[in-house]
């Protein structure tokens, strides 16, 4: 069964906000889009949420999932989605480096999913009804990060997101704790806790 298949069958009406986590490549996006356009859902990228330069120390590096703005979406996304609201969050746009002048307006009052690495992150609680995680093949990985950003970023990739990743998923048990995970390569062997 795919993934999507697989979600939209533990889509109960209690299911409001879902986070798809995991590794880079994994098709995080891709999968939210998917799923976006089934349920009339709205989708929030944690790239938007990417670490603005000042705040980029070797102290934060070092924290776990510390790459990401985590102070700004606890502030702008989490009492949206308590609400279930609309409300409004900057985006923070990596081709400038920099914040977008436009403000994204997110409906919280159907379907919410939340897509990209750290979005399960313990700082955050459990904010979300249903989370999933993304798993994909070391080789896999480089390949598609190589054919979507080029050879150079997929470097960068390998020696600082790629281990920064890790270390947030080991530290917090993110797979393990997922309620679905998914194998990009082996969808159909999917996992349900209970």
């Amino acid at each position: 069964m795919r993934a999507l298949d697989e979600i939209i069958c533990n889509l109960a009406p209690s299911v409001r906000v879902i986070a798809i986590d995991g590794r880079s490549a994994s098709g995080k996006t891709t999968l939210a889009a998917e799923l976006a356009m089934v349920t009339g859902g709205s989708v929030i990228h944690m790239d938007d949420f990417f670490l603005p330069p000042a705040l980029r120390t070797e102290e934060r590096f070092h924290e776990a999932g510390g790459n990401v703005h985590y102070e700004r979406f606890i502030d702008e996304v989490l009492p949206g989605l308590e609400s279930h609201s609309k409300f409004l969050y900057h985006r923070f746009d990596c081709s400038k480096m920099d914040y977008d002048e436009s403000l994204l307006s997110i409906d919280a009052s159907g379907i919410v999913i939340v897509e990209g690495a750290y979005s399960l992150s313990p700082r955050f609680g459990r904010y979300y009804d249903l989370s999933v995680f993304l798993d994909i093949e070391p080789e896999e990985q480089i390949r598609r990060i190589m054919k979507r950003n080029g050879e150079e970023k997929a470097k960068v990739f390998q020696s600082r997101w790629i281990p920064l990743e890790e270390a947030y998923f080991k530290t917090y048990g993110v797979e393990k704790n997922a309620d679905l995970r998914f194998s990009s390569l082996s969808e159909e062997h999917a996992q349900r806790d209970s």
